[in-house]
C-alpha cells in the first residue's frame, strides 16, 4: 500500500437516502465507534446493515437506532477472536438465506492492547491481535466471496492506519498487523482488479475512539472529530461512485474532501 495512489472524497459529494438503496452491507465491529458510524451511515443511505459484533446488547441498541432511520437491520453476534472458518461459512450461508445477496463489507473490528515494548508482549495477546486485525478479516471475506461475486458491484472496505506512525517502537502486534493488512489489500486489488468485487482502503484522521484513547491517553480526545464524520466517505466507497477510488487509499488525514 505504500506504493498505492491516494484518493480524496470528491468536493461537494455527500450521501443521499438513495446512495445505497437495496444494498446489503456487513459491518464488523459494529458496536465500536467507527463500526457504529458505518452501520448508521448505511442505514441513512438506504442500505441494509448487518451488525456483527461480540456482544448482543449493544448490537440490539444499534439495531433500534438503525431501524428508526427506516432500515431493516440484522444482528449477527460473532466473536472474531474465537471464530473458526466454519463459523464464517455459516454466517455467509445465513446472509444468503435471509437476504439473498451481499453488496459490501466494512471491516471496523480491531484489537489493540496499548503501546508496549515488543519484549513485554504476552504471546497470547500477540496471536489475538494478529488474528482479529488481519486473519479474521481475510477468513470472513473468503467465506463471503462467492456471495459478493453474485452482485454486479460489491465493495469491501478495510480501515487502515498511517504506516509511518504504527511502524514505530512500541506499536507491537497492532503495527505488524496493519502493515500486513496493507500488503493484503494490495494483493487482493491486483487479483480482483477487473471483477465485480472492489477492494478499498480507508485512512481516517485521528478520531474520537476508544482505540485512540488507549494509544494517546494524555490527549484531549474531545478535540478530535467523531467517528460519524467518516459517514460520507464510507458511503462513497460502498456505493457506485466509489468505483473511481478502486485500488486507491481514500486518505482523509488532511481534511475530508478534495478541492474544487
Amino acid at each position: 500500500m505504500r506504493d498505492s495512489a491516494y484518493a480524496r472524497l470528491p468536493a461537494g459529494w455527500s450521501a443521499t437516502p438513495e446512495s445505497l438503496r437495496e444494498r446489503v452491507v456487513l459491518v464488523t465491529g459494529a458496536a465500536g465507534g467507527l463500526g457504529k458510524a458505518a452501520a448508521l451511515a448505511v442505514a441513512r443511505a438506504g442500505g441494509t446493515p448487518i451488525l456483527l459484533g461480540r456482544k448482543t446488547r449493544p448490537l440490539e441498541k444499534l439495531h433500534d437506532e438503525a431501524a428508526a432511520l427506516g432500515a431493516q437491520p440484522a444482528i449477527y453476534p460473532l466473536d472474531l477472536e474465537g471464530a473458526t472458518p466454519r463459523d464464517y461459512e455459516d454466517m455467509a450461508a445465513a446472509i444468503e438465506r435471509d437476504f439473498g445477496r451481499l453488496d459490501g463489507i466494512v471491516n471496523c473490528a480491531a484489537h489493540f492492547s496499548g503501546l508496549q515494548p515488543a519484549a513485554l508482549i504476552e504471546p497470547l495477546d500477540w496471536l489475538r491481535t494478529l488474528h482479529v486485525n488481519l486473519s479474521a478479516p481475510f477468513l470472513l471475506l473468503q467465506a463471503c466471496l462467492s456471495l459478493l461475486r453474485k452482485a454486479t458491484d460489491a465493495s469491501v472496505v478495510f480501515v487502515v492506519d498511517d504506516l509511518d506512525r504504527v511502524g514505530r517502537a512500541n506499536w507491537g502486534a497492532y503495527g505488524v498487523a496493519k502493515h500486513a493488512l496493507a500488503g493484503m489489500i494490495s494483493i487482493l486489488h491486483q487479483e480482483w482488479e477487473t471483477g465485480p468485487v472492489r477492494v478499498h482502503a480507508l485512512l481516517p484522521p485521528p478520531l474520537r475512539t476508544a482505540l485512540r484513547r488507549t494509544a494517546y491517553f494524555g490527549e484531549n480526545s474531545m478535540q478530535l472529530p467523531p467517528p460519524d464524520s467518516m459517514a460520507d466517505a464510507l458511503v462513497y466507497l460502498l456505493g457506485a461512485d466509489g468505483v473511481a477510488a478502486r485500488g486507491n487509499v481514500l486518505d482523509l488525514r488532511e481534511g475530508l474532501r478534495a478541492e474544487g
